[in-house]
């Protein structure tokens, strides 16, 4: 099994252009799809110079599109940062459009200068998560509802009873109790293996019933290719690896993950043979008898579409035959 994440970074010394990316993106959901794929995911972050996907709920609907079956995540959806009523709309629309096929793991973001472009503070991020989500579950119901001072009501209804399925993504206590609260499911950073029994004794502690906690173990590589040669990959596409670690790892600063790397270079990132690896064919069959799926951002760094289809298309031929 896989599955394929998108983030569209562009850098400037990616010879793809951006538009180039995302038609290339699209084509690959396509693909995803007709080769079995369980999931297209995509991300959302915003100030970024490399032009990281601000817009994650645009481009959901742009794969629905080009897509029937396949289930689409947005992962992570930074609900702070939008207006919730907005962006229950948006969401009801998409559910509607897509079938029902668009989930969501809703967090509240940890970039500081995120916050500052949209002129909002860090501080007190939990609380309006919180408000967000009692306002958009309310909204959902097409019923009207007391927002802020004032009586609203939104529509039209998503297909979804409920709303989309949402999940909570984040690591700490507070994530913990968050999703327990809203009846949500997890979606953690790895790191903690014991979040999974702290999030099922919160949900037991409310009286709720525990919803999915996927929590990656250990050697969860989040970034993977295919090759025949390695080696000759890592000489090929190790700059554009680099660039999405060395990103991630500014944004993190001190927050921990299974996909942070601290690598300097990339012969570090391919020593590390953490959450960036080129696997042989076999190893990625191997990969996948021990972890269950290959987890494959194909246009990583703004890797070039020609580079990104040699490994996807021996992932088909050779992985999963």
């Amino acid at each position: 099994m896989f599955l394929m994440r998108f983030d569209m970074r562009a850098p400037a010394f990616s010879p793809a252009s951006t538009q180039d990316l995302y038609k290339a993106a699209l084509e690959m959901a396509a693909w995803g799809e007709e080769q079995g794929a369980i999931q297209i995911v995509v991300s959302e972050h915003h100030s970024s110079d490399d032009g990281y996907l601000p817009s994650p709920l645009v481009f959901a609907g742009a794969i629905a599109g080009r897509t029937k079956t396949i289930p689409i995540q947005v992962g992570a959806l930074i609900v702070p940062l939008h207006d919730p009523l907005r962006l229950a709309e948006d969401m009801a629309v998409l559910d509607l459009v897509s079938g029902g096929r668009v989930s969501y793991v809703t967090a509240v973001g940890y970039v500081e200068r995120e916050y500052a472009l949209f002129d909002r503070s860090l501080k007190g991020r939990g609380k309006r998560m919180d408000e967000s989500l009692t306002a958009m579950r309310s909204a959902w119901t097409g019923e009207p509802f007391e927002y802020q001072g004032r009586t609203v009501r939104i529509m039209p209804k998503p297909a979804t009873p409920g709303g989309p399925m949402l999940l909570m993504g984040g690591n700490s206590p507070a994530a913990i109790r968050r999703a327990a609260r809203f009846d949500m499911g997890m979606l953690a950073q790895g790191l903690n293996p014991d979040l999974e029994s702290m999030y099922k004794e919160e949900c037991e502690k409310l009286g709720k019933t525990p919803g999915m906690c996927i929590n990656p173990p250990q050697g969860m590589v989040t970034s993977a290719f295919v090759s025949e040669d390695p080696d000759r990959a890592w000489a090929q596409i190790g700059e554009h690896l680099l660039h999405d670690a060395k990103a991630y790892a500014e944004w993190m600063i001190d927050s921990t993950s299974v996909t942070k790397s601290i690598a300097k270079t990339v012969d570090e990132l391919k020593t590390q043979k953490g959450a960036y690896q080129i696997f042989t064919p076999d190893e990625a069959k191997g990969y996948i008898s021990q972890f269950g799926v290959l987890l494959l951002q194909p246009l990583c760094g703004g890797l070039p579409p020609d580079l990104a289809w040699e490994s996807l298309e021996l992932v088909a031929s050779k992985v999963l035959k």
